[in-house]
């Protein structure tokens, strides 16, 4: 009884947070809401569980204006012929992912920050929120703008959209014994070697003119437009997370040829190659494919060394070869 009644006294609280966040106050229903966008409610469904939300039910009043503008400016897209119904609702289903995760971020960061002193209460978030939203919905814009044009500059560099998603570098990468460390660190602990292990990857990754595709806990997956790129990335992860005396040696994988790109990941056998040369590799090391391999020899810069066949899930036997700096004495005695 005594936690329902805190509830009930906090409840407009978190209504002004809410509508702070939202952008406005809880109006319509989603019948009311596919009305007045003029979509029909099932696809007004369908397009609100590829955004990730939970389903809601029709009477419910949980929508706002915004709701109302979204909706019909996806719609407008279809009608417009920007996008058909199956892009339309794989563009939505990508914007979800991506902006879920950040959301979470960004409300776990600020609750710890708020936390310092004191627990944060409803009315504090929502003043923070006032402050900081259209701070970081514009930061949001600048970010994406940026990426675009980035893209965009790839693909007419590449002198189309087929030659730009062509051949690509593919590298995925993951921290040595991270299972078992984690049994011996705490929380918070942990968290810090996430994030020393994120940053340590996005630096690198970006710094080189590569791209991350994804990053989950212990793992990295990243491409880039050249074998020489690619190699460079690889082995300098490996160098800067073998530095961490707090992080736990780094294998790396690299396969070299066409990807299939789609919504932000890629697909195809550079991509499976990739992943099973990581698995087999010793920590500390970088192995690579016959492809890349190829695409490296006469390069001064890299020395290669042919590692036994190994049988992998989905090959019989996979052919890897060692990649070091030249330079580096170990690799010396290959």
């Amino acid at each position: 009884m005594r936690e329902d009644h805190l509830v009930t006294e906090s409840r407009p609280s978190l209504d002004r947070l809410e509508a702070e966040l939202l952008g406005g106050s809880r109006r319509y229903t989603r019948t009311e809401v596919a009305e007045l966008a003029g979509v029909d409610i099932e696809q007004a469904r369908t397009l609100w569980r590829a955004l990730g939300f939970a389903d809601i039910d029709d009477e419910n009043v949980a929508f706002t204006d915004r709701d109302v503008e979204a909706l019909r400016t996806v719609q407008s897209f279809v009608e417009r012929g920007i996008l058909d119904r199956s892009q339309q609702l794989s563009v939505t289903r990508a914007m979800g992912q991506a902006l879920s995760r950040l959301a979470e971020w960004q409300v776990a960061t600020l609750n710890e920050t708020m936390g310092d002193n004191a627990p944060p209460t409803p009315d504090d978030a929502t003043l923070a929120a006032r402050e900081l939203v259209p701070v970081m919905e514009g930061l949001i814009g600048y970010v994406w703008r940026r990426h675009l044009a980035a893209t965009a500059g790839r693909i007419f560099a590449a002198g189309s959209p087929e030659q730009a998603a062509g051949p690509l570098t593919v590298g995925f990468a993951d921290l040595v014994g991270f299972t078992s460390l984690t049994r011996n660190v705490g929380e918070e602990g942990l968290a810090g070697l996430i994030d020393r292990f994120e940053g340590i990857a996005y630096d690198v990754i970006a710094a080189a003119g590569g791209r991350v595709v994804k990053l989950v806990g212990d793992e990295v997956l990243f491409t880039a437009d050249s074998a020489a790129v690619g190699a460079d990335i690889a082995v300098t992860l490996a160098e800067r997370v073998g530095a961490d005396p707090d992080l736990p040696e780094l294998r790396v994988g690299v396969a070299c040829g066409p990807v299939v790109s789609r919504l932000g990941d890629v697909y195809g056998e550079p991509v499976n190659i990739a992943s099973r040369l990581t698995s087999v590799a010793r920590p500390g090391s970088v192995l690579v494919d016959r492809e890349l391999a190829g695409a490296l020899e006469g390069d001064d810069r890299w020395r290669l060394r042919r590692t036994p066949p190994r049988p992998v899930r989905g090959y019989t036997l996979l052919q890897g070869f060692r990649l070091r700096r030249a330079e580096d004495p170990e690799g010396a005695r290959d």
